[in-house]
């Protein structure tokens, strides 16, 4: 197993190295435990290539997301870039580029395998409001392991201003209203994410930990979507603004 793990870790590098992310020859062959073994070899190799990894995403939170994506359990990825609130991106850098309207909590604190949401609480440091920006490498919705060996669709995340966690704070009461090109497309609530964000920390360290990882200080968790994923096309803006929290932009320059 560890030689088939290995043989395909070097076949999915050989392959993202020409711009394939979802290798024909892999389609309807992994499982989900494959696909997640897989990733991290991959994050290994990035990160040895010079990459950063600086956290985690949790996707696939809310209800109306995993039925855009016809999958219906939550599912992780690496987080290696980070840029801050009104950052522009160059058109032809991103592959088919979307975003997901989140927030984003950085941990002061070690946790490791099945954490309370108290421990989560104590381990908070600060929450962003933030953006997601995703790729579309290819088709999440009929391959969805290929999808998470691909990283979940992780592209980078767009960070507002940092405000101090308190524990008096009721992330599912947060509300986001989220603006493409000025105008408002969507309104959700923090109790979207599998009923408060925190409960993605505490589904997040507890699935790390059956490959052997935690969650280390100074880590960043994207906790998953108040609402539906958008596309972004040449020329767009995005906005969302979180009760309370602060309010992300990210702009994709003219083609």
């Amino acid at each position: 197993m560890k030689t088939e793990l290995t043989t395909a870790i070097e076949e999915f590098w050989t392959a993202r190295q020409r711009g394939d992310f979802f290798p024909q020859a892999y389609f309807n062959r992994l499982t989900l435990d494959d696909a997640y073994r897989i990733q991290l070899g991959l994050i290994e190799r990035r990160v040895a290539a010079g990459e950063r990894q600086i956290g985690w995403k949790v996707g696939l939170t809310a209800e109306v997301i995993q039925q855009q994506f016809a999958f219906h359990e939550p599912v992780f990825g690496c987080i290696l870039e980070a840029k801050p609130s009104g950052y522009v991106f160059k058109s032809a850098e991103l592959l088919r580029p979307g975003f997901e309207t989140e927030l984003c909590l950085r941990l002061a604190k070690q946790l490791e395998g099945s954490a309370s949401l108290g421990e989560v609480q104590d381990a908070i440091d600060s929450i962003y409001p933030s953006f997601e920006i995703i790729e579309t490498r290819g088709d999440f919705s009929t391959q969805a392991a290929l999808g998470i060996a691909d990283n979940a669709q992780q592209r980078a995340v767009i960070l507002g201003e940092a405000v101090q966690f308190r524990k008096d704070m009721d992330l599912s009461r947060v509300q986001s209203h989220v603006f493409i090109n000025g105008v408002e497309v969507a309104a959700g609530f923090g109790s979207a994410v599998l009923g408060d964000p925190l409960r993605s920390v505490t589904w997040l360290s507890a699935k790390l930990a059956q490959y052997g990882r935690r969650l280390q200080a100074g880590d960043i968790v994207m906790t998953g979507s108040f609402v539906r994923q958008f596309p972004l096309s040449a020329g767009d803006s995005a906005a969302a603004d979180f009760s309370g929290i602060g309010r992300v932009e990210v702009f994709i320059a003219p083609a």
